[in-house]
């Protein structure tokens, strides 16, 4: 009996990456099913009952719908975040919950300095800016992103620092970028300092006053990780605090009308998440979903595996 991969995705693929998707799993003697621009919970509910697999990507894998499947043995979130998962209840049931790290990695690297050169640039409203020549960032993490972005920055003629307790100092240095020991040196020596960490208990709220108080008085901040590494509060006090202060992020914090209010020219938000939002990095993620789900079910390699 053939394998049941379900693509769950309220936020569809691309069609390049459907047709990749469904090209893959159909080698490898699986079906597909397709459930796209659902809008109803129920929907997904449903068409997740008696699948094997699940393919999704910003979709909210909640407990109740790992609780309503029968036969699911893995899901795979084509990205690299995946605190959209209740890992919890995923392990209970025995079900192995994946990522696909680096698939997106050049297209939020690339945002990162979209976002930079619109802060550099006071919005392009003929106002005078600032060069990236010369200045320094620093990368509040250094995993794939991490370190596209420091390929790029140098492109730049910036000088680039990284501080990632989970990465070797050899490790950084082999890249041509500058170890330092512990985060608040980063915040306290770099022009940029650009966010690249997941979501967790550890990082939520640690993006905060002990931190940005330490940043240069026209320093900017970069946040293409989640909202939520960010404590508003702390934020809000530095915007009030330090007039050069500017804050670039992909996703719009909760407080954004009080910024808005006050703070006109010296923020910028995307309208909703845009890490990932390229034709090329929508493929890689799904292509590498599908594969890493044969990959599964015919070697028996759990990889990438998070729970």
């Amino acid at each position: 009996m053939s394998k049941k991969v379900l693509v769950a995705t309220e936020k569809p693929f691309a069609k390049m990456a459907v047709d990749g998707i469904r090209q893959i799993l159909t080698e490898a003697g699986y079906e597909i099913i397709l459930l796209e621009n659902y809008k109803d919970k129920a929907d997904l509910l449903k068409a997740a009952e008696n699948v094997d697999a699940i393919i999704f990507r910003s979709d909210l894998i909640t407990a109740e719908v790992i609780g309503a499947t029968k036969n699911l043995k893995i899901a795979v979130r084509a990205g690299a975040g995946y605190d959209n998962v209740d890992l919890k209840a995923a392990t209970e049931k025995g079900v192995v919950i994946m990522n696909t790290p680096g698939q997106n990695s050049n297209a939020v690297a690339e945002l990162v300095f979209g976002l930079m050169l619109n802060l550099a640039r006071r919005g392009y409203t003929g106002k005078s800016g600032t060069e990236l020549l010369g200045k320094s960032i620093g990368l509040h993490g250094y995993g794939a992103v991490g370190r596209r972005v420091a390929s790029i920055a140098k492109g730049f003629g910036m000088d680039v620092y990284a501080f990632d307790p989970f990465v070797k100092a050899e490790i950084v240095k082999a890249d041509g970028v500058k170890p330092v020991d512990n985060a608040e040196d980063l915040y306290k020596s770099c022009d940029y300092v650009s966010l690249h960490m997941p979501k967790t208990k550890e990082t939520a709220g640690s993006i905060n006053w002990s931190k940005l108080s330490l940043m240069k008085k026209d320093g900017v901040l970069i946040n293409t990780a989640r909202a939520e590494v960010i404590d508003e509060p702390s934020l809000l006090k530095m915007f009030e605090e330090r007039s050069g202060f500017m804050y670039g992020s992909d996703v719009e914090p909760a407080c954004k009308e009080a910024i808005a209010a006050k703070f006109s020219g010296r923020y910028f938000f995307t309208q909703k998440k845009m890490g990932a939002q390229t034709e090329e990095a929508n493929i890689n993620a799904g292509l590498a979903a599908a594969r890493q789900i044969v990959a599964f079910f015919e070697k028996g390699d759990v990889r990438f595996k998070v729970n």
